[in-house]
């Protein structure tokens, strides 16, 4: 990490902003150790700048050799530490030659993490943003425009979806953040032995209505088999509103036609889709599920870990049938967990609802997630990170292999291989792979599942990985297929300068009235009124720089 200046004003923004973010309060995990092994070659001479401001013969090798390259990472980074992030990490410094320092935030906790770490003016060379923290951050100058090293990258060759990245250049041109991959987005997953268990199909799983009978059915009755009733509930989710867009993702069919945040209407004009009778309808839906069972009550303060988790327990009891998560490569992690637990593993996924495909058109494809490098006011090092990090990460070979499977050996492997996962149980399976094919292989930390990806998604990716190593499941395909063909793009961020000030305390104010509404039956109309008396006055000044 390196201490940069920042403006008085910067600063305060920065603070204001950041520290004042609502969501979950984890604690980030402990930092990956900092290495000082890399083979950091320097044969040339750093940058130079010429007549037009951009950077020209940049060595990395040279310019960061010495230091390194310090990334700030979320939970996207499927190699965590105990999950071979030292072997991605040293083959990483093998192929790139330079050492590397992986910082990794809980992710449900990453928001306010990377607030505290800015806050310290403590910063790293680049890290990973949500769109919304991106939005945020772009207009506030704390980010490098690397507009034109991405135009002269020489992974332009090997893009296949070129318009991810030019849409998030600015008016003006500029580009703040490299999207890796297109955003993807959430899909309805139901036991399938649930439904089963009580005589539903999930054909017949049309409607609003349709989705509640479902729901209530689980909490009412015996999915799970146990002999009891109401020991189960309909659905968890990682809160009732997300604090990153799209928001809604995780309990779509309540949002449905709402969108609780700052947004565009067709018109073109910026209003406040919290203030809305769809909202409050919304709301309201939640609230009778609250009460019913149908929703469990522990998704107030859910964590995605912890949803995750109580879903595919071991112990059914307690959990729920539903679960809206993640499309693709979810869709083989949520199945393969549930296995490891021994719990009934198939998996259906629910189309969109009729009041969802009427009105919004299908679940949300979130905008793009990207990384971004602090401007450390040296253009030579700026330059510099990107082609080490950035032009490395789609190299199209070694590096981007790193980044899309994980370590040689460790996640993956090309040698002659076979092994058992859930050996001795009724879902014991069998893989055998010859020499020179490649395969994902047992996860480090968890010999009864098999790896699937690292940080890329291959299917999701913007640039092709050349060398023909592809191990994509069948659930995976099978996923990304769905969501694909169910999926419209989430409504754009909005990004003014009070709305990055102040987006923690507007999700605090929105938190506050779902709480009262949701969990302790409150007057909707109150409750929105005690929204409005508390950031009504941001609200108005945010939309007054949206639409000037």
């Amino acid at each position: 990490m390196k201490k940069k200046a920042l403006s008085l004003l910067l600063a305060s923004a920065m603070v204001v902003s950041l520290t004042a973010c609502g969501g979950s309060s984890s604690e980030p995990s402990a930092p990956a150790a900092d290495s000082n092994t890399g083979n950091a070659a320097a044969d040339s001479n750093a940058g130079t700048t010429d007549n037009s401001g951009e950077v020209a013969d940049v060595d990395y090798h040279t310019i960061l050799g010495d230091t390194g390259l310090n990334i700030v990472v979320n939970g996207t980074l499927t190699a965590t530490l105990d999950n071979g992030q030292a072997e991605f990490k040293q083959q990483w410094e093998d192929a790139v030659g330079i050492p590397l320092t992986i910082q990794q935030f809980d992710h449900s906790g990453y928001t306010d993490a990377v607030g505290r770490l800015f806050a310290s003016q403590d910063y790293p060379d680049a890290m990973i943003m949500s769109a919304d923290m991106f939005k945020q951050y772009a207009p506030t100058g704390i980010l490098w425009d690397m507009s034109a090293a991405y135009d002269n990258a020489d992974f332009q060759e090997r893009m296949i979806l070129p318009d991810i990245n030019e849409n998030l250049k600015d008016s003006n041109g500029a580009l703040y953040g490299f999207a890796p991959t297109y955003g993807n987005g959430c899909v309805t997953y139901v036991k399938k032995a649930w439904l089963d268990a009580l005589g539903l199909n999930v054909d017949d799983i049309k409607t609003y209505d349709d989705y509640y009978d479902m729901l209530k059915k689980f909490h009412d009755e015996d999915p799970d088999g146990n002999g009891k009733t109401g020991d189960t509930y309909g659905v968890i989710a990682a809160g009732f509103v997300g604090n990153e867009a799209p928001y809604v993702n995780y309990l779509p069919e309540f949002w449905q036609d709402a969108y609780p945040a700052i947004l565009q209407g067709d018109d073109g004009v910026w209003y406040d889709g919290f203030q809305t009778e769809e909202t409050k309808a919304a709301l309201l839906r939640l609230r009778d599920a609250y009460v019913d069972g149908c929703i469990d009550p522990e998704t107030l303060t859910a964590s995605t870990k912890v949803a995750r988790e109580k879903w595919f327990s071991n112990d059914q009891t307690g959990s729920s049938g539903v679960f809206t998560y993640w499309a693709g490569t979810w869709y083989n992690t949520l199945t393969n967990n549930l296995i490891k637990n021994e719990v009934d593993s198939d998996l259906v996924q629910l189309p969109p609802i009729e009041e969802i495909t009427s009105t919004v058109g299908g679940y949300l494809n979130r905008e793009a997630p990207v990384w971004v490098i602090i401007d450390s006011g040296d253009p030579a090092r700026n330059q510099a990170v990107f082609d080490a990090l950035i032009e490395t990460m789609m190299d199209g070979d070694v590096v981007q292999t790193l980044w899309t499977y994980g370590a040689e050996g460790v996640h993956w492997s090309t040698e002659a291989e076979d092994f058992t996962t859930n050996p001795g149980t009724d879902n014991a399976k069998d893989y055998h792979y010859e020499e020179g094919e490649f395969h994902t292989k047992q996860s480090p930390n968890d010999a009864n599942s098999v790896w699937s990806k690292n940080h890329l998604d291959p299917a999701l990716v913007v640039c092709e990985l050349t060398n023909g190593f592809s191990a994509q499941t069948d659930l995976a395909a099978e996923g990304n297929k769905f969501f694909t063909a169910n999926c419209v793009d989430a409504p754009t961020s909005p990004a003014s300068e009070t709305y990055t000030n102040e987006t923690g305390t507007i999700y605090d104010a929105k938190l506050a009235a779902i709480t009262t509404v949701v969990v302790e039956g409150g007057d909707v109309d109150a409750a929105m009124q005690t929204y409005v008396d508390t950031v009504g006055s941001i609200i108005d000044q945010c939309l007054a720089e949206l639409n000037q």
